[in-house]
């Protein structure tokens, strides 16, 4: 089984900062990449950025140069550091990490993120 534990959202205003944490336990060797989604309130979830085992990452355009996207393989944790952040960067992200097994996609409970103006 495995499990996807987000932590650091929060409050800030915009122009501010924010990491993201993704504590992935259970059997990590399976997973391959992990990545974030986000959703916000009346929009449909959008991807965010993907971190595989070698350390290729991608990010979507709209957070190139201001999002960054790490891990430390040892703790089997992904991070997401946000920084420079909007007001339309509000919203729930979801860490998820895909089966390297069958098709399927594991999923954290989400953190929410807000970007006062």
């Amino acid at each position: 089984q495995v499990q996807l534990v987000e932590s650091g959202g929060g409050l800030v205003q915009a122009g501010g900062s924010l990491r993201l944490s993704c504590a992935a336990s259970g059997r990590t060797d399976s997973l391959n990449p992990f990545g974030w989604y986000r959703q916000a309130p009346g929009k449909q979830r959008e991807w965010v950025a993907s971190i595989t085992r070698a350390g290729d990452t991608t990010l979507v355009g709209f957070v190139q140069g201001r999002f960054t996207i790490s891990r430390d393989n040892a703790m089997n944790t992904v991070y997401l550091q946000m920084n420079k952040l909007e007001p339309d960067d509000t919203a729930t992200y979801s860490c998820f990490a895909n089966s390297v097994d069958f098709p399927y996609k594991y999923w954290g409970q989400g953190t929410q993120v807000t970007v006062s103006s």
